[in-house]
């Protein structure tokens, strides 16, 4: 009996035995090794805003929640973070906020964008994530100098994003958006929570599938993890109260996605290492190959809380240098050092494309 790629996706999520899902974790490994290389590279995570005009149902910094003091990094902060990454080698940076489409906030954000990009000679690698907006701001911003841009489905299951979301939240336009940022040239990232109330394994297999379908160039997921006062919480909350097999389930998707995908960028999430201290590591050796310390300035770190027992918000950015890189190098990793460690997928698209435009031209 022949098996389909699919149903050796969903075999391996179903996998209990440790023993066969340690051999399909170090295959994944060598997978990426093979086409990526033996470097992880370093994303500066800077939360430049926790103030969000959505309210998703699980976020805790969705607009209804009152528990966060809500606050906006001043430009000058934004900038300062982003040349301390740059001059501690970090090859890039993330800006990274709650969601809004107001001119004050796009012009900003420009602004932001092409300051970094002069004072940093273009050679900082700039990721945007920061929701959905208009084909006309995410053009401004990339002719700005962002060259990547992360947007997470959540879940490729519409009848499931449609229960984690209020009504005016449209699954098919967060969808064309991730259309709309591949037409105009940024490498795409996305993503989805692992271990979701009412998902089921054939929905995590439909996500793999959906990443390939959507031809992204990065991968950004993470495990499920509640947040107090938000309704997801209220009615579920004791939800996957083990967390070890929910870093096993996260695991497992990780190892798949790499398997399925071979050469995109896979990052190893902050919410791993809630769910045990060396979480990230682990990411790495089952196909990550992305870390994203946090340089927020310390002072912000507690408002930004999309869920509960966040880690880190105590630590300053060289504080979470000096860690994230002892805890990479012990376990054999590289850093990519200076490296803006873009998508080998993304490179090997574009090339694909320049070579069929000019055969028919």
């Amino acid at each position: 009996m022949e098996f389909s790629e699919r149903d050796n996706v969903k075999y391996l999520l179903e996998l209990r035995d440790r023993e066969e899902l340690r051999k399909i974790f170090d295959r994944a490994y060598q997978v990426r090794i093979q086409y990526l290389g033996p470097k992880v590279y370093l994303r500066g995570l800077i939360e430049l805003s926790n103030i969000c005009i959505k309210n998703c149902y699980y976020c805790g910094i969705r607009r209804s929640n009152t528990l966060p003091s809500r606050y906006l990094m001043r430009e000058d902060e934004i900038i300062e973070s982003a040349l301390w990454a740059f001059q501690n080698k970090y090859g890039s940076i993330v800006l990274q906020s709650g969601e809004r489409r107001d001119s004050l906030f796009i012009e900003s954000i420009g602004t932001i964008i092409e300051k970094i990009k002069e004072q940093t000679d273009g050679k900082l690698g700039i990721t945007l994530s920061l929701g959905e907006q208009k084909y006309k701001v995410y053009e401004k911003w990339f002719a700005a100098g962002a060259h990547r841009y992360l947007l997470r489905i959540e879940t490729s299951n519409k009848s499931l994003y449609e229960k984690l979301h209020p009504a005016n939240h449209s699954f098919e336009k967060r969808k064309n958006c991730l259309t709309t940022l591949k037409k105009i040239g940024y490498q795409v990232g996305t993503g989805v929570m692992i271990g979701l109330p009412m998902q089921t394994v054939d929905d995590l297999v439909d996500d793999l599938f959906f990443f390939k379908e959507m031809d992204v160039d990065m991968i950004g997921m993470g495990p499920f993890l509640t947040s107090n006062n938000t309704p997801l919480n209220q009615q579920f909350p004791v939800h996957f109260a083990d967390k070890e097999e929910l870093l096993k389930l996260s695991l497992k998707m990780i190892a798949a996605a790499r398997l399925l995908l071979k050469d995109v960028n896979i990052a190893s999430t902050t919410a791993l290492q809630v769910l045990k201290y060396d979480g990230r590591e682990q990411a790495l050796k089952c196909g990550a190959n992305i870390i994203m310390p946090n340089i927020t300035l310390r002072k912000y770190r507690p408002y930004y809380r999309l869920y509960d027992n966040k880690p880190c918000i105590e630590e300053n950015s060289e504080l979470c240098k000096m860690c994230l890189a002892n805890r990479i190098i012990s376990i054999g990793e590289k850093i990519g050092y200076d490296e803006r460690g873009d998508s080998l997928h993304f490179q090997k698209t574009k090339y694909r494309n320049t070579i069929k435009i000019f055969y028919n031209s």
